[in-house]
């Protein structure tokens, strides 16, 4: 019998990518209110286990959003600014930690857009080249709820990631270009990293840990201590703030800096390179080494090829005074490198033998974690496989990997045709740069889609970019009127 969250979920997506590619204000509003009829019956499916979470919810609904609304209309960037300020805050909520703050933000955000359309707004495809890839990804998963194991977590997904996160890159990409507001934002993420960078320090000195019991226990039995700051996983702390730097970077390297706002730029790196540092984070060293290579090649060309044999050379050197690493790569076996790698390579070896048995469509969204316990007999610890693709191929199959590579290719190449133009260069190569970090690091932390910054970027990259929109033909009772061909800011 076909539940209420698998009509629920296309609903929603089917509204979401109409908003994305319709070129209609008709049509788009249609689109909008679509997916919010879609959250609310996938929000209705968690009934009556969390009816008092659902009833707040339903306040919090009529109360936040005409309010932010409003707030949000005196004061656009105000999007751009909340999204980024409530990245690391998650609440408990129909059983698990999810990221309550920025749902509020989208509702906001989607009540302003609402509102903008009603009066008359014809902006379309504010995602330009990654319109349709994403369109079509979102309608590719809602089709495999019908067919995932675990129907609550492709709903929890739908209604915690994939819904209010892309309101919020569409609200993004169409905030009034501001060099100013663009200034403000990269305060704040730098504000915020040094914050983080200092709770890290705390915790490195004192030997505490907040949220991640898990951690702690880690901890006491590792010769390394690991650090989170307000984060869940150290992880995740390190990869924002290999953001940071990497935006700073670009700053740097392409910005006509004094010599006193150069020197505070080079004292933030050696701030946020310690807070990394102490998290011992390798997927997000790797992030920032595979970023600092693209950032050289892009500035300095073929001369960058003498950074990366001198980076090379001195990884080949600490990758031999390894011993934990050095015994896995002379074993040569599964159990040594899943140890290196800290129970990884288990995780992505199960995600390709899932994929291998579904290669059409996948065991559906959300499923991994279900099919992994069918395949091995034991419950994964985590509920990916500790790489996007890999877990994207497992519950999407081949056509959702296509869709995802699709997705990340336009976005990376919408922002590299935006490097070179004077008003908009830097923001598109951080933006750029920084997407780049985060697809690296999800091939080696699952939470590409999940981690609000990527949507954040995916709407900077959309600001940025040049959108072309073909004319609509007019009807036979209107006098045509000149359309331009191309709508760029």
């Amino acid at each position: 019998m076909i539940g209420l969250a698998e009509i629920a979920g296309p609903i929603a997506c089917i509204g979401l990518a109409v908003l994305l590619l319709a070129r209609t204000r008709r049509n788009r509003i249609a689109g909008l209110c679509y997916a919010g009829v879609g959250s609310a019956l996938l929000a209705a499916s968690f009934s009556p286990a969390s009816a008092a979470e659902l009833g707040a919810a339903v306040g919090g609904v009529i109360v936040f959003s005409p309010l932010l609304a409003w707030l949000f209309r005196r004061e656009p960037w105000l999007v751009a600014y909340a999204t980024l300020a409530f990245v690391p805050f998650r609440v408990g909520f129909l059983g698990h930690s999810l990221l309550v703050p920025l749902y509020v933000v989208a509702l906001g955000a989607s009540g302003l857009l609402l509102w903008e359309l009603v009066e008359g707004d014809e902006r379309t495809r504010e995602l330009g080249i990654a319109s349709w890839p994403l369109a079509l990804y979102l309608l590719w998963i809602a089709m495999s709820v019908a067919w995932t194991a675990d129907i609550r977590a492709a709903a929890i997904d739908l209604l915690a990631f994939y819904v209010p996160f892309t309101i919020l890159a569409i609200s993004i990409a169409r905030l009034p270009w501001r060099a100013s507001r663009v200034r403000i934002l990269y305060g704040e993420l730098v504000a915020m990293a040094l914050v983080f960078a200092a709770v890290g320090f705390y915790q490195y000195e004192t030997k505490s840990i907040f949220q991640n019991a898990k951690l702690h226990q880690s901890n006491i039995y590792e010769a390394l201590f690991r650090v989170n700051s307000v984060f869940y996983d150290p992880s995740i702390y390190g990869r924002f703030l290999v953001v940071a730097l990497i935006a700073t970077a670009v700053l740097t390297v392409r910005g006509r800096l004094s010599l006193r706002t150069g020197l505070a730029a080079l004292a933030f790196i050696a701030v946020a390179w310690l807070g990394l540092l102490i998290s011992y984070s390798q997927s997000s060293f790797a992030a920032l080494l595979v970023a600092v290579f693209a950032l050289a090649a892009i500035a300095w060309r073929w001369k960058s090829l003498f950074a990366l044999a001198a980076v090379l050379a001195v990884a080949a050197g600490v990758a031999v005074s390894q011993p934990r690493l050095m015994h896995a790569l002379r074993r040569h076996t599964t159990s040594g490198l899943n140890h290196a790698t800290s129970g990884r390579a288990t995780l992505i070896a199960v995600g390709i033998k899932i994929a291998k048995a579904h290669p059409t469509h996948g065991v559906g969204l959300g499923g991994f974690e279900h099919a992994y316990s069918k395949r091995t007999g034991n419950k994964p610890k985590q509920s990916a496989s500790h790489n996007t693709p890999v877990t994207v191929a497992a519950e999407e199959g081949a056509p959702g990997l296509l869709l995802f590579l699709w997705l990340v290719g336009a976005l990376l190449l919408a922002a590299w045709r935006r490097i070179d133009n004077g008003a908009y260069g830097r923001v598109a190569l951080a933006a750029g740069l920084a997407l780049l970090v985060i697809f690296v690091h999800s091939l080696a932390y699952n939470d590409f889609f999940e981690d609000p910054t990527t949507w954040g970027l995916i709407g900077l990259i959309g600001l940025v970019s040049p959108r072309r929109v073909r004319a609509r033909a007019p009807r036979p009772a209107e006098t045509p009127e000149p359309v331009p061909e191309m709508i760029a800011r």
